[in-house]
């Protein structure tokens, strides 16, 4: 193998290419990006980035030791030829290669209106710059969706002085992921900080006619709102691989270590789906930690097709900082038969909670207990499905 394509200029895509020559790969890499920018740090878009804590230069990623590689950026990959690994670009131009790294990553779900002026989402440097310039005091702001990165615009939002409301389909936000009452316990610290939500409600519309006036439910309330911003997950950007050889499964269908139906491809971050034999099924993993990790992983499958010391990947992990707390968790709830709140109390500002199966620890969720978390999630031992 004398080249390798990496299709994506994120974290994953960054990792890849370090991953290729930590791994001894002395060709050409070729990283292909379709935003302008080399790879930043998307999760500080929500938090200190929006805050106007940080500024664009604080979020690159790259370093002074960075690998030898060509970028392409501004440039969006269009069709891969299974046959000879050539991707043909939005512009006509082509770049062949002997392995393909996939690492196009996700974009944000859109919802219906959006083309209303004030209605943003946030994915994207691009998205962090056009919400910033609408954080002004005193502006009423309607955020739907109550995850990870809902609750943590809503967060920043209110730190910038905004009236924010926070809408959610659920009864209970997150019980889904973290169960009814631990859900119920993060949700509560928005209104302990003045932030209003509403749960149990679909949005019916956004009203307004060239700039959003505010979010109509469809229990017949109407929230008005001068800026809206729309988190309600992420899609895998694989379009661009339909009809083609490799296999699609909400997102690139892989096996546990990143390989394809294509033995030259590889894939890797929020569009790939790999195989987790915990689970037992596939799983895309959305978060940062798995977008550092994996990529190793891969690598070591594409340039060898085995996996000499290269560890297996690591149960999912994610943190989250909303107002005053530091969010933590690790692990397979939906694996648990029991949650104990071992440490403080899901009323205060500080817990551990740690799911188990059959008395083994399989998750742990931590809220400003990072000491007592890590400790738990160097233990975790997850069963079988």
């Amino acid at each position: 193998m004398r080249s390798v394509a990496v299709i994506g200029a994120s974290l994953a895509g960054l990792c890849a290419a370090r991953a290729l020559r930590d791994q001894g790969f002395e060709g050409e890499i070729s990283v292909i990006g379709d935003e302008v920018h080399r790879p930043y740090d998307r999760p500080p878009l929500s938090k200190d980035f929006l805050l106007g804590v940080l500024d664009q230069i604080d979020l690159a990623l790259e370093t002074d030791s960075e690998p030898d590689v060509r970028w392409v950026l501004g440039r969006r990959a269009v069709r891969l030829d299974g046959a000879t690994a050539e991707i043909e670009l939005d512009d006509g131009s082509r770049i062949a290669a002997d392995g393909v790294i996939v690492a196009t990553g996700a974009r944000a779900r859109p919802f219906a209106g959006r083309g209303l002026a004030g209605v943003h989402v946030l994915r994207t440097l691009e998205d962090a710059l056009a919400l910033r310039e609408e954080l002004r005091p005193g502006t009423r702001m309607a955020v739907i969706g109550a995850g990870f990165i809902g609750a943590e615009v809503a967060s920043t939002a209110h730190k910038r002085g905004l009236d924010v409301t926070v809408i959610e389909a659920a009864e209970v936000p997150l019980a889904g992921a973290l169960g009814a009452t631990l859900g119920a316990a993060l949700a509560r610290v928005h209104e302990e900080n003045g932030v209003r939500l509403s749960c149990g409600t679909g949005v019916a519309e956004l009203t307004g006619a060239g700039r959003v006036t505010g979010v109509a439910l469809t229990d017949g309330r109407h929230i008005p709102a001068d800026v809206v911003v729309v988190g309600i997950g992420a899609n895998p950007n694989v379009e661009w691989l339909q009809g083609g050889p490799v296999e699609l499964d909400d997102g690139v269908r892989c096996d546990a270590r990143g390989g394809t139906s294509v033995p030259q491809v590889v894939a890797v971050g929020d569009c790939a789906s790999w195989y987790d034999p915990v689970l037992g099924r596939q799983h895309r993993v959305e978060h940062w930690t798995g977008a550092m990790e994996r990529p190793a992983i891969a690598v070591s499958t594409l340039l060898n097709g085995s996996y000499p010391g290269i560890a297996p990947a690591k149960p999912p992990y994610f943190w989250s900082e909303q107002y005053d707390r530091r969010i933590q968790f690790a692990g397979y709830p939906h694996l648990a038969d029991s949650v104990d709140v071992e440490l403080g109390s899901p009323d205060g500002p500080s817990f551990l909670a740690v799911y188990r199966r059959e008395g083994v620890a399989v998750a742990a969720l931590g809220v400003n207990r990072p000491r007592e978390f890590t400790r738990v999630r160097r233990g975790l031992c997850p069963v079988a499905a």
